[in-house]
């Protein structure tokens, strides 16, 4: 997982002011850099709460979960839910499909069916004999001139990820009209540019082996950075080891030689859906991918501890 929350535990500037609030099932952190006391650091939690209550699958009043019991029939959806949509399309053209919020269905299948700070560690399920296609976020019909979505008959969202991404990239948004800010949503980390006096900001990089060690420091500007694995959102279904990162080609929980991935990219939605993208990938096929978007850069963290870099990730070390 992204570290930024590794910036508690140093001693920082009177300037840099920080907030940590719990949303979306995880543990944020909003930091801004401003001489006085700011006017909208304070405010970070009501729109998480807000964009919670629009986004999230495990409230059963929330507008997502509204749509997902609609089929067949065109339904008006609020602005935010609207731009996670697009940012959602966007993320699934980036990466061939790999990435889509389709999967809700078979996320729900292998039993991540409630908040994971409730979930049981070990769960008891019936296979579906009926899930075998997985649909694709191409099949929602939209209408962008009235912005409408149709789901069909057998499409579910879940935002997942590109939910948090998206957050995160707003909140900061919003908080760098008072100065340079970073926003870590559950390890989805968005920043705003330098520092104000020009230095980049340090987030480190967790070591899934040691949770109280870091693998690497980034030196970050102006970007988004998140990181995408198996070593923290796991359970036990039927007996066997699951977590949340769903292969749309099996349905199943991904098999991969990868533990965790971290990606830098322009912006927060951007890494996140690579993060994703690559570890369902593997290792070799991951880097390789990697290796064809050069405004990305990488840091994959292997089963057996092996950790490898894509080119570009040297410039941030």
């Amino acid at each position: 997982m992204v570290a930024a929350d590794r910036l508690l535990k140093r001693k920082v500037p009177k300037m840099l002011h920080r907030l940590e609030f719990h949303a979306m099932g995880c543990k944020m952190l909003a930091i801004l850099e401003h001489e006085t006391e700011p006017v909208t650091l304070p405010q970070v939690p009501e729109w998480f709460e807000e964009w919670e209550q629009t986004l999230s699958r495990f409230r059963y009043d929330s507008e997502l979960s509204r749509l997902n019991q609609i089929h067949e029939q065109s339904v008006p959806v609020s602005k935010t839910l609207w731009d996670v949509l697009q940012s959602a399309r966007k993320a699934e053209q980036l990466t061939g499909g790999l990435v889509t919020p389709t999967l809700l269905d078979a996320i729900i299948e292998a039993g991540y069916d409630r908040p994971f700070d409730v979930l049981p560690h070990q769960v008891m399920y019936a296979p579906d004999p009926l899930l075998i296609a997985l649909p694709a976020l191409t099949g929602i019909v939209v209408n962008d001139a009235a912005q409408t979505v149709t789901l069909p008959s057998d499409v579910g969202l879940d935002f997942g990820g590109i939910a948090k991404g998206w957050c995160a990239y707003q909140a900061v948004s919003q908080l760098q009209a008072e100065g340079p800010a970073l926003v870590n949503a559950g390890g989805d980390i968005a920043i705003s540019g330098a520092r104000v006096d020009g230095s980049p900001w340090q987030v480190g990089i967790a070591d899934p082996f040691h949770p109280d060690a870091e693998i690497e420091a980034l030196f970050l500007n102006a970007c988004g950075v998140a990181t995408s694995g198996k070593d923290r959102r796991r359970w036990t279904r039927n007996g066997i080891l699951q977590h949340h990162i769903i292969d749309p080609l099996t349905g199943q929980p991904a098999e991969t030689d990868l533990l965790t991935v971290t990606v830098v990219a322009p912006n927060v939605m951007q890494a996140e859906a690579a993060a994703k993208a690559a570890f369902l990938l593997g290792s070799r096929a991951g880097t390789d991918w990697i290796e064809t978007h050069p405004e990305m850069a990488a840091l994959f963290i292997l089963d057996d501890g092996q950790v490898l870099y894509s080119d570009r990730m040297e410039e941030f070390l």
